[in-house]
């Protein structure tokens, strides 16, 4: 089994990373959310990009 995945399979595969850094009120906005709504910060920050969308020139 030297070639097999490890995870649990998926549509939608995370294959791509981000480090970013944040100032004091934005990490703070971000805990908030990620307790109010129950998420990690990296599904908040996969909901933040996705509104994103909406401000791209079409």
């Amino acid at each position: 089994m030297a070639n097999s995945k490890i995870g649990r399979p998926t549509d939608n595969p995370k294959d791509k990373s981000l480090f970013v850094r944040l100032d004091h009120e934005s990490s703070e906005v971000l805990e908030a959310y990620c307790e109010q709504q129950q998420v990690t910060k990296a599904e908040a920050a996969r909901r933040g990009i996705k509104k994103l969308r909406d401000d791209l020139k079409k």
